[in-house]
């Protein structure tokens, strides 16, 4: 019985009986209210070892003789029955001020084996706290990051401060059948644009070039080569170490060749390296990207092609603005939008703040 060894046990009443008779007897005691569901089922050889709450005696000992030829009645450790936990909120009831419950965190995301979450004011005091809560419920997880900054600069990072686990937040993160090295605190990564990723990658035809003007790591990037045989990407990342991450990214994923790694600013690169060559443009910068419209011009062919545009918009009309701030924007690139090919909301960002993706198809 040595598989349990390293976990708290507890002496409790027990029925052995030969392995073939193992669910039928689980069957028995339950009805019976006897298993005991807090402690695990033992086995040892060709016995299996069933931890009851109590010693049966009377008429629930003469059913189980009637139900189960073969057994014994032992007393025997068992070790206790872990039960997972479901919430922060389930860890947390019993050691925060009851009126504090109400504002844990609701949303937490996921970078591999990272847990960041959003530390409202009131619970500033607790924040360790509530980083070891996050570890206690999610057993994949290896660092908590609490946010302490907004996403700014021209590289889009965020300041995060760990306050549970390991201090160092280099990870793998999967998506898709994708394989992303990454740190988040040294450039930008958000799992929540999963959908949106695939969503542009399953419109990529084979034989396109694809510009992607902002690549970070390459979420967009190599999952159209990964699903892709004959496709290139220019991927054009100003932040030096999401270049290094992006090759990391391109040789772990099998994609060389095809995602075509290249660090500096996007209108630099387009002017100098890839003017009027690309079937499709990805500008997900949607705090700048109306100022790269003109350079996502110059890089399409000049037969024309598809700009997957993204905005921060906000108000009552966030999506018609978008539209309106891109078609106007290619008007001036002396282009002309042909066709609004689709338009969404991805995410909100802030209350009555959205990221908006727009489509056109341009001539």
């Amino acid at each position: 019985m040595g598989e349990e060894d390293s976990r708290v046990r507890v002496r409790a009443y027990c029925i052995r009986v030969p392995k073939h008779l193992g669910e039928k007897t689980i069957r028995a005691t339950g009805k019976l209210n006897l298993l005991n569901g807090n402690l695990r089922v033992l086995r040892e050889g060709d016995w299996l070892f069933i931890p009851l709450r109590e010693e049966p005696a009377g008429e629930k000992l003469d059913r189980l003789k009637e139900e189960i030829n073969q057994f014994d009645i032992l007393i025997q450790e068992f070790p206790k029955r872990e039960r997972p936990v479901r919430s922060i909120f389930e860890v947390l009831k019993d050691k925060l001020p009851t009126h504090l419950l109400a504002d844990l965190p609701r949303s937490i995301d996921f970078i591999g084996d990272i847990a960041i979450l959003e530390i409202p004011q009131e619970l500033e005091d607790y924040k360790q706290l509530i980083g070891r809560a996050v570890l206690q419920t999610f057993k994949h997880v290896r660092s908590v990051l609490a946010k302490s900054g907004a996403i700014s600069g021209v590289y889009r990072l965020r300041e995060y401060e760990v306050i549970a686990g390991s201090d160092n937040t280099e990870t793998v993160h999967k998506e898709h059948g994708c394989r992303y090295y990454l740190d988040p605190r040294k450039v930008y990564f958000s799992p929540r644009l999963s959908y949106e990723h695939l969503r542009v990658a399953s419109q990529v035809k084979e034989g396109e070039t694809v510009i992607d003007m902002f690549a970070g790591v390459g979420p967009f990037s190599i999952l159209i080569a990964k699903t892709h045989n004959n496709v290139v990407i220019y991927a054009i990342d100003i932040n030096p170490d999401a270049i290094e991450y992006l090759k990391r990214n391109v040789y772990a994923n099998n994609v060389d060749g095809k995602v075509i790694p290249i660090h500096g600013d996007a209108k630099e690169v387009v002017q100098d390296r890839l003017r009027g060559i690309a079937d499709r443009v990805i500008m997900n910068l949607p705090e700048r990207a109306i100022e790269y419209v003109s350079a996502a011009c110059s890089a399409l062919k000049p037969s024309g092609g598809i700009i997957h545009y993204y905005e921060f918009a906000g108000g009552s009309y966030a999506i018609e603005k978008a539209r309106e701030h891109v078609i106007e924007a290619v008007n001036r690139s002396r282009r002309n939008v042909v066709a609004v090919l689709s338009e969404r909301i991805v995410k909100e960002v802030a209350p009555f703040k959205w990221q908006v993706a727009v489509d056109v198809k341009i001539r």
